[in-house]
């Protein structure tokens, strides 16, 4: 992927997903629980119906039997993360339906390994849904009735501090989603040049300070500790807003960079058209602006069979539309009171249209 030149634009700032906030500061009960963000709404849109049925509160098996709509078929959720998409997912799925769950996080794939333990339904891929085709084809899958997401960083990986996600609690400067792979971003940065990290600041975390914020970070002698970081990149910055912390971009921009979060979007993103069946549902969860832009555009281009290559042509080809026209749908009053976290998430789905699919270059 290529860095952008580093100008300032007059534009609004992205938002960050699961943002730390100024009480999280002071929380002393580190649960490390994770509140599944547009759950119900999700689940529906990945099964392609309007609502999921009423829960009536009883745990008998008649009880849970009689709320689930038993759909057969084979789903993919491309982040378990701490499985809550995937267990609510499930209880409407029938006997005879498949899981398959992708995580990068070693501890969300442990997860993912006890519920597969107890339910043969469910499959497990550690690995990025980068990934999607090949680790679906090893298991004989070749297309899929559903497939959801919920992009970025979850609650528990920024309430551990040790994996090094916040600027709020101490912990090695790591944020890899895999700490069994790769280079940590204390690594990165010891090599890094002042004009890299700029641009990969402003790029990633639309920061406009980002070449002050960039010399500052150098000038550091180690890079040991998130909260060191954090406070070297709040000195640095010249303009602080209310409410949020000044280190929220250089953290968002270095993790999504480390990572490689925006190419493994886009690699997943155009796998989902040839894995999906016809009238299959893709439901994505996203944070911020750099994430749902790329979404947004996706899904309206291959809805619409429009395509950038096309624009300046005298005729423009007839392009398949593999989409139906897409959704878009946000939190509730209800959940953003109850988990602000999920205040800046978008959900945005559509239904893949009964074309055979060709790759641009072929169309």
């Amino acid at each position: 992927m290529s860095l952008l030149n580093n100008k300032p634009e007059n534009k609004p700032l992205s938002n960050v997903n699961h943002t730390e906030t100024a009480d999280d500061t002071h929380s002393d009960e580190l649960s490390f629980v994770h509140d599944a963000v547009l759950l119900p709404e999700t689940v529906a849109a990945v099964l392609g119906v309007k609502s999921l049925p009423k829960q009536t509160g009883n745990d008998d098996q008649n009880s849970v039997d009689q709320n689930s709509l038993n759909i057969s078929g084979i789903y993919v959720d491309a982040t378990f993360g701490r499985g809550g998409h995937s267990r609510l997912l499930l209880s409407q799925l029938a006997d005879d339906a498949q899981l398959i769950v992708f995580d990068k996080d070693p501890t969300a794939i442990s997860v993912a390994q006890e519920l597969a333990s107890t339910d043969s339904r469910v499959k497990v891929v550690h690995d990025s849904f980068a990934t999607l085709t090949d680790s679906l084809a090893a298991m004989g899958i070749v297309q899929v009735d559903g497939l959801m997401a919920d992009l970025g960083i979850s609650s528990p990986q920024i309430d551990d501090g040790s994996r090094g996600f916040s600027f709020m609690r101490d912990g090695a400067v790591d944020m890899r989603m895999d700490t069994s792979r790769g280079q940590s971003v204390a690594e990165w940065l010891m090599k890094v040049d002042d004009e890299t990290l700029a641009n990969v600041l402003y790029d990633f975390g639309e920061e406009r300070h980002s070449r002050r914020i960039a010399r500052a970070i150098k000038q550091m002698e180690s890079y040991k500790s998130t909260l060191e970081l954090a406070e070297v990149i709040k000195v640095a910055h010249p303009n602080w807003q209310r409410g949020k912390h000044p280190a929220t971009q250089s953290f968002q921009a270095m993790r999504i960079f480390i990572n490689n979060e925006l190419g493994d979007v886009d690699a997943f993103l155009e796998q989902s058209i040839p894995i999906l069946k016809s009238g299959g549902q893709l439901a994505v969860i996203s944070f911020h602006s750099l994430e749902d832009r790329r979404i947004k555009q996706f899904l309206q281009r291959h809805s619409k069979g429009q395509y950038p290559e096309d624009e300046k042509l005298p005729m423009p080809p007839n392009r398949p539309r593999y989409f139906s026209k897409p959704k878009r749908v946000g939190p509730s009053k209800a959940e953003t009171s109850q988990n602000p976290r999920s205040r800046s998430a978008w959900l945005r789905m559509a239904t893949r249209t009964d074309i055979d699919y060709l790759p641009v270059s072929d169309q």
